[in-house]
């Protein structure tokens, strides 16, 4: 009777955890704007709509009202003759992504309605956009 030798499987290597750079240097842009542009930093928001979700989650979110393509940061201060600032933020190259067609889809819709919308690639390149539009004069209301 012949034995059956041992089956020998080779080890999986462990996955390395994906490195989330583009949120690392979104942390970064809002840690430099507290200390150079405080007023802003109070007023500026990231709306969390990208990630990975369970599809249960991801449905309920779409309910309330979660919507792709939507900029990643707004900064709700008038200036220049725009009602405010969306920024689409993308990490730095080499680890940037494409913007996709509903993200490119919203910038535009966004400036048909009035708001200055725009794609910044890494902390450095946001935070100098932030500034140039600060620098602009202060959209005043009508009245």
């Amino acid at each position: 009777m012949l034995k059956a030798k041992p089956r020998v499987f080779a080890t999986k290597k462990a996955r390395a955890k994906p490195i989330d750079r583009e949120g690392q240097e979104q942390a970064s842009l809002m840690r430099e704007l507290a200390l150079r542009f405080p007023v802003a930093a109070k007023l500026i928001y990231h709306v969390p709509n990208g990630g990975h979700r369970v599809k249960a989650v991801a449905a309920k979110l779409k309910a309330q009202g979660v919507k792709a393509g939507i900029p990643d940061l707004v900064l709700p201060m008038a200036r220049g003759g725009y009602f405010g600032l969306y920024i689409e933020f993308k990490a730095k190259p080499p680890y940037d992504a494409a913007v996709s067609p509903s993200q490119d889809a919203c910038i535009q819709a966004l400036l048909d309605q009035g708001y200055l919308a725009i794609v910044c690639r890494g902390a450095i390149d946001a935070s100098e956009a932030i500034r140039a539009y600060l620098l602009q004069p202060q959209t005043k209301v009508a009245a």
